[in-house]
């Protein structure tokens, strides 16, 4: 009574905490305003594919910044030059007043930037990809123009050419501020800039010794403009005229005042979703992910009655903590990570089964209700544990080599395992322990399915069958390869590399579309039809900014298609260079082989050998039938596909250890009964709790793949697809290739389990 009392504080505790931390996300405004601000501000940050928003990805070129300073230490050079980039960066974006840019260091030179609420950002893209290296040389005298010691640059239009000393007269680094003016004389914009104290000295002593001569301004190496000093500049001011535009000098000036880069930067991938994709984005994650919790409802009320109820309970709490802990580190939520949460749901209630049908088993045994809740957790609690270690292997390794949205999925997933673990095994079992209060010595009663535990119970010869389940799964595993070479996945542009452009144009037609295209030198892009009329996906290969002259691909692109239809739109823009896309293939290889690996190693010091490695063989199988199920479905395979892949390794061993472990607790207490009698009863004693957990599971992601529109179906389809899968292999495949490696074991003379600290002990007492 004292310890129920003592856990109910504490888990009471744990769950207030984590539910007031997930508050604010829900409070409607008119209560909002009655809260803190300290506490308002624990919210989920949503990402731009929900809010709406640009991203860049910026490469530091250091490679002229390396080749002039060879004495220097590459790292260190590296470092400096990408940390006062960043600052560089974070001044210009501050000085164009975006509100609240997110700008972050990812890997060793890169630099991600997150604009919300800027739908193009073909003007940040311009703005940051200029270094702004400013230096003012005099132009070179008629006797000096053939010394090799000058240079020869030209105009920004490259009409006209200037012969300047190479010498640097003054560096840009002078410069403490600038402004866009005009002139007084001609009302040109001009660009009125002030000199530190170092550079006041410098420039006033510089024009009193070359009056007459003319002073280039040079600006990342092109004459901006050449004007002669007619008489000293003292005052540390100036004026920079060019024949600007108002906003061509608004621009030079916001440069000169944020600083030069020091190293040049490049989009290497770039990808805009505009506002009301992402408003619909959220609205198909919140009614896709609302009626997939109702269908896992309903199946566990329908199944369990009012136990069904108490697990529930359970997943709404589990819910309302993995939202608590997402707002409590901090966590962007993205359309993966709504994605994740609804697979969480679906995956939460496998441990609520799994101890419901361990207590029913009990049950049946005769037992009375506190033992036979406490036999059930006991059995159920170290298959738990074992099925969600393999499943974290895998999204660990989601997250290490994830990137953006994936890693949000990662997370989502993460915490939901961990938020299960904690609802199932302590939560759920106290609200048990208080339901059968007053009843402990009583009979305890389960609903269920009849006709479901009379087959569990009975027992099918699933193994009767083994020979054809092997040859239909290898013949379906060769078929799937040969898919896989011809006629191949669509792969997306995070895997090929190149523009996606979405494209909402009602008035244009297809044939349109394509002669503007090829008029504009972008013939080499494939338009293909979606959803209502006049909406067309656009793609372009990686080097079609080659053929387009000084655009920008994505600029020439929708400069084309608004030449058809000025009103045109483009609810999305992907653009991911090929070093991008090939860091990407890499990685998700190396993730790939890195689960299995770690899934065959965990289970293999949890299990034996034989069971490890038909645990993995059977999770390959299912992989490359699910690869063939990408071909043969023409699904995309981007990096959202790959999150399914590894969710699926994660979910498919996740099965296979509930089997395995019945198998290795029925070895152990029936050591002579003959392998497939003893492989069929374990398939059969499990076989509602492997039902029941696939059919949830499907339930909690059919909606999102039936109506979750092309963002999503890259996972939620082949999600769909490996549960039926990674469910039937579990029975029809697993178990028939550990039998054959249990033989092969009996005939060698080994034992098919490792004994027990027990058993041994027992051992060493009998030696005399």
């Amino acid at each position: 009574m004292k310890s129920l009392r003592s856990r109910a504080m504490v888990y009471g505790l744990v769950i207030v905490l984590g539910l007031l931390s997930a508050m604010p996300n829900l409070l409607p405004a008119n209560l909002a305003d009655k809260f803190p601000d300290w506490y308002l501000e624990n919210t989920l940050s949503l990402g731009l594919d929900l809010q709406g928003g640009s991203h860049l990805l910026l490469e530091v070129d250091a490679t002229e910044l390396l080749a002039n300073n060879p004495g220097q230490p590459e790292d260190l050079l590296l470092k400096d030059a990408v940390e006062r980039s960043l600052e560089v960066v974070r001044r210009r974006l501050d000085e164009t007043g975006l509100v609240e840019p997110s700008i972050t260091r990812q890997g060793k030179n890169h630099i991600l930037v997150q604009m919300p609420g800027v739908a193009d950002p073909a003007h940040i893209r311009e703005l940051l990809g200029t270094t702004a290296q400013m230096t003012f040389h005099w132009v070179a005298k008629p006797d000096e123009s053939r010394r090799s010691a000058v240079l020869r640059l030209t105009d920004a239009t490259g009409e006209q050419e200037y012969v300047l000393e190479k010498r640097v007269a003054m560096q840009g680094e002078h410069i403490s501020d600038a402004q866009m003016a005009f002139n007084q004389d001609t009302t040109e914009p001009v660009v009125n800039f002030k000199l530190d104290s170092e550079g006041t000295r410098l420039f006033g002593d510089m024009t009193r010794q070359n009056i007459g001569r003319p002073l280039a301004i040079v600006l990342d190496n092109h004459v901006i403009t050449a004007p002669i000093i007619r008489s000293v500049i003292a005052g540390g001011r100036g004026e920079i005229s060019g024949s600007f535009t108002t906003a061509e000098a608004s621009n030079l000036a916001l440069l000169l005042r944020a600083g030069a880069l020091p190293a040049p930067l490049h989009v290497i991938e770039e990808r805009t979703v505009g506002p009301d994709l992402g408003s619909d984005a959220i609205a198909m994650g919140v009614s896709t992910g609302l009626l997939g919790a109702a269908l896992v409802i309903a199946f566990m009320l329908g199944i369990y009655g009012r136990w069904g109820l108490i697990a529930c309970a359970g997943l709404a709490v589990n819910i309302g903590l993995v939202l608590g802990l997402l707002s409590i580190l901090g966590a962007t939520l993205t359309l993966p990570g709504i994605a994740g949460i609804i697979l969480t749901i679906g995956m939460a209630v496998d441990a609520n089964i799994l101890i419901n049908e361990r207590i029913r088993e009990e049950s049946r045994k005769g037992k009375v209700a506190w033992m036979a809740l406490r036999e059930g957790f006991g059995r159920a609690y170290s298959t738990i544990l074992d099925s969600n270690v393999t499943t974290l292997i895998a999204v660990s390794l989601l997250f290490m080599f994830g990137s953006g949205p994936v890693k949000g999925f990662a997370v989502t997933i993460g915490i939901g395992l961990l938020t299960s673990l904690f609802t199932a095994v302590a939560f759920n079992r106290l609200v048990m322990e208080w339901w059968i209060k007053g009843r402990e010595r009583e009979p305890l009663t389960i609903a269920g399915f009849a006709w479901l535990d009379r087959l569990s119970e009975k027992g099918v010869n699933f193994m009767k069958g083994r020979v054809i389940g092997l040859v239909l799964s290898g013949v379906l595993s060769i078929a799937s390869i040969a898919l896989f070479i011809q006629p191949g996945l669509d792969y997306g542009v995070d895997f090929t590399g190149g523009t996606l452009v979405e494209v909402r144009a009602p008035s244009v037609s297809v044939d349109e579309l394509r002669t503007t295209l090829q008029s504009q030198q972008l013939g080499a892009a494939s338009i293909q039809e979606f959803g209502q009329d006049g909406d067309f996906l656009i793609r372009l290969p990686a080097d079609a900014s080659s053929n387009t002259g000084a655009a920008h691909p994505v600029d020439a692109l929708k400069s084309a298609v608004t030449s058809l239809q000025p009103d045109a739109s483009f609810p999305k823009v992907d653009v991911v260079g090929p070093k991008v896309s090939g860091g990407f293939s890499d990685a998700t290889i190396l993730a790939i082989l890195l689960a299995g690996a770690g899934m065959l190693a965990y289970l293999w010091i949890r299990f034996e050998s034989h069971f490890a490695l038909a645990a993995t063989v059977t999770i390959a199988l299912d992989l490359t039938k699910t690869i063939g199920f990408f071909a043969l479905a023409g699904v995309e395979f981007n990096l959202t596909a790959v999150a399914a892949l590894l969710a699926l390794i994660g979910y498919s061993v996740n099965d296979k250890v509930v089997v395995l472990d019945r198998i290795r607790e029925n070895l152990r207490q029936t050591p002579d009964m003959p392998m497939l009698e003893l492989l069929n009863r374990s398939i059969s004693s499990t076989l509602t709790r492997t039902v029941f957990t696939s059919v949830t599971t499907f339930l909690a992601l059919l909606p999102m793949g039936i109506a979750g529109g092309a963002a999503v179906s890259s996972f939620a389809l082949p999600m769909l697809f490996g549960i039926v899968i990674g469910t039937s292999s579990s029975v029809f495949i697993a178990s028939p290739i550990l039998y054959y490696l249990s033989e092969r074991r009996s005939r060698k003379g080994l034992t098919q389990l490792r004994p027990t600290a027990e058993e041994m002990r027992k051992e060493l007492e009998l030696i005399p």
